[in-house]
Formats: structure tokens, sequence, C-alpha cells
């Protein structure tokens, strides 16, 4: 049995470019870029960043453009694969690996926006207007009795 499947989930790092083959199928291609945080053997905390080029085709490219930007969250599911071509300038051969995507989704709508203008704004306090866009669980006061549980 083989499998090839790619789940990955990142920022996006420049805007998405939209392109038409010759037979008219539209084609997106962005490049995301995810993160790892780690300690070392000395405890000492490590980050290091992948960054992936992705290609989506059809109506999902379309949406792909229209919807996001440099910065954006995003979900992709797809296949990896590898092309290769000649390089018509020096003649030799180039190679590219890439995401061919099945699935896109997007990701929380104000992840484009933090990313984009930095750190300052997460740091700043929240004001009324903030906490209306983010969707919130209010929890009831009161303390629950486990007796009141039916099960």
């Amino acid at each position: 049995m083989y499998l090839n499947k790619a789940i990955i989930i990142g920022n996006l790092t420049r805007d998405p470019e939209l392109r038409s083959l010759p037979s008219g199928v539209k084609v997106c291609s962005f490049s995301l870029a995810t993160n790892r945080v780690w300690k070392d053997k000395n405890g000492v905390r490590q980050e290091s960043a992948d960054y992936h080029n992705v290609v989506v085709f059809g109506r999902q490219a379309e949406t792909v453009a229209q919807y996001m930007k440099k910065g954006s969250s995003m979900l992709v599911e797809g296949r990896i694969q590898t092309r290769s071509w000649e390089d018509k300038t020096s003649g030799e051969k180039k190679y590219r690996t890439e995401i061919v995507a099945d699935r896109t989704q997007f990701g929380p709508k104000g992840s484009g926006g933090n990313a984009s203008t930095g750190t300052s704004n997460t740091s700043s306090p929240k004001t009324s207007s903030d906490s209306e866009e983010i969707d919130t669980i209010e929890y009831p006061e009161e303390d629950i009795n486990p007796e009141d549980i039916p099960f």
C-alpha cells in the first residue's frame, strides 16, 4: 500500500499568484510557513521554520486568490509532487517539490492582520470593540454540584 498525503497548517509568506493554464483552468500558487518549537538538550528553547510551496487548481484556486493574503492562516491538505523542467536560459534541469492541494481551509479571520502588523497588537490591552470580534463562551458563575449530573 502506498500513501502520499500532506496536511499542513501555516501562514502565507506572500500573496497568492493566480494564473491560467492554456486550457483555461485557474492555478493559484503560494508559499506556506510552518514553525516548530522545541527545547534542546540544554533546555534552551529553539525555533525552526519550514516553507512549503503549494499549488491549487480550479474554483478553489480562484477562492484562495480572492480571500487570502500574506500572513493569513490556512490549512492545506493534498499530495506532495516533484516536477522538473529544463531552464531556458541556462539549459540545466530544475526541480520543484510542492504540495498539490485537494482541500484548503481558511484559518481564523484575525490571524492575517496580526501576522502582517507584528506583535505590537497582541500585547496591547483589549478594548470592548476587540472583544466583540472574538466568539467567546459565557460560563455560568454558579458552582456545579456533582449530584445534579444525571449519570
